[in-house]
């Protein structure tokens, strides 16, 4: 069996081992925040969009800060979004610019309540649903994500999964955003 070889040409100055540039932050990050919303203590609020479930999530815009977003993912509850706090922070590099999600949690909410709440996407339709099918149904990155953000909510942290992995700590960069 024959094969085709080329020569790659080598620019002037170039460095002949470097052919492609590194894709790292190419472009400004992503952020976004997702919503823990437990209710009782065996079920979460999922938005349901067309047979995928996932955590509530939205965008964090230019001059918004992630707890502000956090109330615009969920609306319709009677006094706002009872926001707890911020539970985990989740940072993954992708080709070219880096995703940051702020995962905040609500204090628990009744059925009655959940029933009143709406998703931002309209294709989506709020659910509550028993965790354990919820982690089922999540990809590996949904699940990471969900089981470490009910672990800080219960001892009170701020977990720091970066590409996957839990951190031992917050970066102090991404502390306060």
């Amino acid at each position: 069996m024959s094969t085709i070889t080329t020569v790659m040409p080598v620019l002037r100055g170039a460095d002949p081992e470097r052919t492609t540039a590194p894709y790292e932050n190419w472009r400004p990050p992503v952020i976004g925040v997702s919503l823990l919303v437990p209710v009782g203590s065996d079920s979460l609020v999922v938005a349901d969009l067309c047979d995928l479930i996932l955590m509530p999530t939205g965008s964090v815009h230019d001059g918004r800060n992630p707890s502000e977003a956090a109330h615009d993912v969920l609306r319709g509850a009677p006094e706002g979004l009872p926001l707890l706090r911020r539970v985990a922070l989740a940072c993954t590099q992708m080709r070219r610019r880096k995703v940051i999600t702020h995962i905040w949690a609500t204090a628990p909410m009744t059925r009655e309540d959940v029933g009143a709440l709406s998703y931002h996407d309209p294709r989506a339709d709020v659910r509550v649903l028993p965790t354990m099918r919820i982690l089922d149904e999540l990809t590996q990155s949904g699940r990471l994500r969900v089981l470490v953000a009910l672990q800080a909510l219960a001892t009170g942290e701020t977990a720091y999964i970066e590409g996957g992995i839990v951190q031992p700590s917050t970066p102090p960069d991404l502390a306060n955003e």
